[in-house]
């Protein structure tokens, strides 16, 4: 799909279903792009096709690579806060013709696939000091 019809079905899309800012349905089709060249699958045929799960595991390492520690603020601003929602963007895609499936492919594949705290936000946390049982002893004869 050329680059002018992807943003004609993204805005007819976005009518429709207002929950989801264009960027998102962007950053989808950008994440596919970024799974298929990661998991070295095909240009075309069969063996192109991406599982949720595949799919759930690039958008997380594609959004952590492209946004940093700013991934979880920029989904949340797009409307995108749980798998569930990455899901329902892609099967409104694929309602619009914009992405083909499979028979087995359901909506119900994305849920719960991760915690987007946990995804995005925990490998920013800093790591915790250690708890002062493995801390080494301070000398308590004076001085350092």
């Amino acid at each position: 799909m050329s680059d002018n019809a992807f943003a004609e079905t993204v805005g007819a899309i976005c009518e429709r279903d207002s929950r989801y800012d264009a960027d998102a349905y962007y950053f989808i089709r950008d994440a596919l792009d970024y799974a298929t060249k990661s998991l070295k699958k095909p240009r075309q045929g069969k063996g192109r096709h991406i599982t949720a799960t595949e799919l759930l595991d690039s958008i997380r390492a594609f959004a952590l690579h492209e946004f940093g520690p700013m991934a979880h603020t920029v989904l949340k601003t797009w409307g995108v806060k749980r798998t569930e929602d990455v899901g329902d963007i892609v099967f409104n895609l694929v309602d619009a013709g914009a992405l083909g499936k499979t028979e087995d492919d359901k909506r119900e594949d994305f849920a719960n696939g991760f915690d987007f705290d946990e995804a995005f936000r925990r490998p920013y946390l800093p790591e915790a000091s250690l708890p002062l049982a493995d801390a080494s002893p301070m000398d308590t004869r004076g001085g350092i």
